[in-house]
C-alpha cells in the first residue's frame, strides 16, 4: 500500500486537528499588507497520472498542464538531478505566473540518507536556481525509517542548505511528532533557520498533521483517499482552517493534491480552487476538466 493509504476509512477521524499554539505567533511576523498568495496544484503532470486532464491531441503537456494550474510540486526531480538545461527548458514552457516546487533527489535523502552530502546539494541547487523567479520553495521528503537517531545529520543538512533558496521539510517517522523534547528540538533548529515544516494530510497518518508552523507559509499536501465524497469534506475543511490562518496573517499558501492512486486529482485540486475563489474573493483559473459521462464528480 502507498504512503498514508488505509485499507478502510471507517474507523478514520479525518477532522483537522486544533492548531498548534505557536501558530499564531508564527503567521503574526507577516506584514499584513501584502496581498494574499495560493498556488495550487498536482505532485505529477503527465497524462497517465492525470486522468481526464488532457484533451484530445495535446502535445505537450507541460505547457498545457501550466496553463490550467498555477503551480506543480514536481516529483519528476526526486529521481535524478534535473540538470541545467532540463530545468531551463521547463522554465521557458511556463507562463510568468506558474511556480516549481520540486523535491530534493533521493540520492540526497533516501539513498545517502543525508550523510556527505554537500556536494549532491550543491549540483542539485546550482540546476534549480535556473527556474529562477518560476521557483517557488524546494523541498525535503524523508523516508519514514530517518529517525532522530539520525538528527545530526539533519541539523548539518538545514544549516548548510543554501539561504538564497527557500526550504521545506517533511520528516515523516512518528518519533519527530511523538516526543516532545524532540518534536521541540526539531522546530526551533527550523525556526532558527527558516525551514518551513511541510503539512501532510493522509488517510492513515494522522499524526503528520501536527499543524505546527515553523515559518509563516503554508505547504500543504493533501492525499485524497479515493473517496470522492470524504475527500471533498476534508478540502472543505482546510478551507475552514485556512480563513482562520489568514484572519491571523497568513499570505502564502501551497497546496497540493495527490490520490492514493491517482484517479481524479485534477478534479479534487479544481474544487479546492473553486471554493479558494469563492471564499477569497480570488480569481484563480478553474482548470478545465473532461467528465466521463458516467462520473460527473462535482
Amino acid at each position: 500500500m502507498k504512503f498514508g493509504g488505509s485499507e478502510s476509512l471507517n474507523n478514520i477521524d479525518f477532522k483537522l486537528p486544533e492548531d498548534h499554539p505557536k501558530t499564531k505567533e508564527i503567521l503574526g511576523q507577516n506584514d499584513g499588507g501584502k496581498p494574499l498568495n495560493i498556488y495550487v496544484g498536482c505532485a505529477k503532470w503527465n497524462r497517465t497520472d492525470l486522468k481526464n486532464f488532457y484533451p484530445r491531441g495535446t502535445k505537450d503537456e507541460l505547457i498545457y498542464y501550466s496553463t490550467q494550474f498555477n503551480s506543480i510540486e514536481l516529483n519528476a526531480t526526486f529521481y535524478g538531478m534535473p540538470g541545467r538545461d532540463q530545468v531551463i527548458t521547463w522554465r521557458e514552457k511556463t507562463p510568468d505566473g506558474f511556480r516549481f516546487f520540486p523535491k530534493i533527489t533521493q540520492s540526497i535523502s533516501h539513498m545517502r540518507r543525508l550523510n556527505d552530502v554537500q556536494l549532491l546539494v550543491d549540483e542539485y541547487c546550482d540546476d534549480i536556481s535556473n527556474f529562477e523567479k518560476k521557483l517557488g520553495m524546494v523541498f525535503l521528503q524523508m523516508n519514514d525509517n530517518f529517525r532522530y537517531k539520525n538528527y545530526d545529520r539533519l541539523v548539518r543538512f538545514v544549516e548548510n542548505f543554501p539561504k538564497a533558496i527557500p526550504l521545506a521539510v517533511e520528516l515523516r517517522n512518528n518519533e519527530w511528532f511523538n516526543d516532545a523534547r524532540i518534536a521541540l528540538e526539531v522546530y526551533e533548529l527550523f525556526e532558527k533557520n527558516q525551514i518551513t515544516n511541510i503539512l501532510v494530510d493522509a488517510a492513515g497518518r494522522r499524526d503528520l498533521l501536527h499543524m505546527r508552523f515553523t515559518t509563516p507559509f503554508a505547504f500543504i499536501r493533501y492525499v485524497g483517499a479515493n473517496d470522492p465524497q470524504s475527500d471533498r469534506k476534508r478540502l472543505d475543511d482546510w478551507i475552514d482552517r485556512l480563513k482562520i490562518w489568514v484572519d491571523q496573517g497568513l499570505r502564502d499558501i501551497y497546496f497540493f493534491v495527490h490520490q492514493n492512486v491517482e484517479l481524479e486529482s485534477p478534479f479534487l485540486a479544481a474544487y479546492f480552487i473553486e471554493r479558494v475563489n469563492k471564499e477569497f474573493g480570488l480569481t484563480l483559473h478553474l482548470p478545465k476538466l473532461i467528465y466521463p459521462e458516467e462520473q460527473k464528480l462535482f
